[in-house]
Formats: C-alpha cells, sequence, structure tokens
C-alpha cells in the first residue's frame, strides 16, 4: 500500500530536516508552507532553493517528493501581534512565554494543512514542532500534537497521523539526524538554504548558517551547530 505523507515546510531548519526525513520513508510527499505575515518571510524564498537542491542531490528522493502549496495566512499575523510579526523587540511576556509565541500558529497550520491532505488523500502530517530546545510554546508539546490528531480525525471522519520525528532532539541531535539521512551534503544543503533567524537577517553566512547571531532562533542554531560539530570531532578522535 502506498503511504503518502505532507510536511508542514517553513524554510528554515527544522522543517527541512523533517522533509528529508519524510522522503526516506514515504512513497509519495508533499509540501506545503504558510505566509503569516512573519518578519522573517526570507524563509518562504528559501522554499524553492531548498526543494531543487533535494532534487538535485538526492536521486532517490526525487521522484517521491510530489506538490508544494503556499498558503496566505496574513490574517493570522494581522491578529496575533507578536515580535514575529509585528516590528517589536523580542521579549518575554508576563505569562513567561516570549513575545515571539504566535497564538494558536501550529493547531491553525495542522488545521489548514489536514484540509489540504483530506483533499488529496494524504493521511500523514509532519511537522518540526519540539520539546527539547524549543521556546516553551505550548502548541509544540507532544501532549498537545496528539490531542490535536485524535480532534482532527474525529472532525474530519479519516485516520489522520501527525509526526514529529525532532520532539525529543535538541538543535544538535536535528543536525546529525540530517546528516543520519542525506550525510555531509544534507547537513551543507540545510545549513547554507534554510532560514531560522526571526529577523529575516540573511547578509552574513555564519559556520552555522544565516542569521542575525542575536535572536533566540540563532542563538539555538548556533549551540546546536557546535555542539554537534564538537560530537562529530570526538567521534572522528575515537576512530
Amino acid at each position: 500500500m502506498t503511504e503518502r505523507a505532507l510536511v508542514l515546510f517553513s524554510g528554515g531548519q527544522d522543517s527541512a530536516t523533517c522533509l528529508a526525513w519524510a522522503l526516506e520513508r514515504f512513497d509519495l510527499v508533499e509540501t506545503i508552507g504558510f505566509d503569516y505575515g512573519q518578519r522573517h518571510r526570507i524563509e518562504l524564498d528559501c522554499r524553492g532553493p531548498l526543494l531543487e537542491g533535494l532534487r538535485d542531490a538526492f536521486p532517490r528522493w526525487r521522484a517521491r517528493l510530489g506538490q508544494d502549496h503556499l498558503l496566505d495566512m496574513r490574517v493570522l499575523g494581522q491578529i496575533s501581534g507578536t515580535a514575529l510579526t509585528d516590528d517589536r523587540a523580542i521579549a518575554f511576556e508576563a505569562s513567561g512565554l516570549p513575545n515571539t509565541f504566535v497564538p494558536g500558529r501550529n493547531l491553525i497550520f495542522f488545521n489548514f494543512a489536514g484540509a489540504i491532505a483530506y483533499r488529496r488523500g494524504l493521511k500523514v502530517l509532519v511537522g518540526g514542532m519540539c520539546e527539547t530546545d524549543y521556546s516553551g510554546y505550548p502548541d509544540c508539546r507532544d501532549d498537545t500534537l496528539k490531542a490535536l490528531q485524535v480532534s482532527m480525525s474525529l472532525g474530519m471522519d479519516t485516520r489522520f497521523r501527525l509526526e514529529t520525528p525532532l520532539m525529543w532532539l535538541d538543535k544538535s541531535g536535528t543536525w546529525a539526524l540530517a546528516e543520519a539521512l542525506g550525510g555531509v551534503a544534507l547537513v551543507e544543503l540545510i545549513r547554507t538554504h534554510s532560514h531560522s533567524c526571526y529577523a529575516g537577517d540573511r547578509t552574513q553566512l555564519h559556520d552555522w548558517g544565516y542569521g542575525c547571531d542575536t535572536c533566540p532562533a540563532c542563538a539555538l542554531r548556533s549551540r546546536g551547530w557546535a555542539a554537534y560539530r564538537q560530537a562529530t570531532d570526538r567521534q572522528a578522535t575515537d576512530r
């Protein structure tokens, strides 16, 4: 039986790694992105080159990579009032969450993805949510997504499966997963072509990729890269 998946693909490190993970496992993989008025909208511009890079560098995945979808979700940016959608400094709110938290974002994304998946006969939805290296966003939690899987399956009367392959990995582990999936070539493609910086800065290429090097997303990616490289160097020394 052919198993088909839809990957929530933003153009960032995590979603690019998840896309490679899905291409290794499923017979057909489609992708979906969301323009929600994010300040770092440049991540959406990275999606095309990443998809082309995967097709060119990994022939075994080329035939599995199906249609790409991009949805206009700017109404979410209009109502959210966050540092990801408005020009304001990143800070912590009284709730303890950073003001980069976009309320309901992942819940909305998965529901819209589910509507497209329903129409196209895709039973597996894949997202890069993580409860290990994250900013405390409640819609990234494993319990949230398990509950969402149940409600979506009931509400659309079809059995969806929500896969989150990065849920228990830190950023170092995410880099290591990319290497396990596609070797150094995939790591380099993600390092140079993906975008995770909240400021949308692609003026300087650091060891870990493009970014402002000061926002929380850059800090996570930088620390993860350093830990990944240290582990890789230790393994080389041990051999």
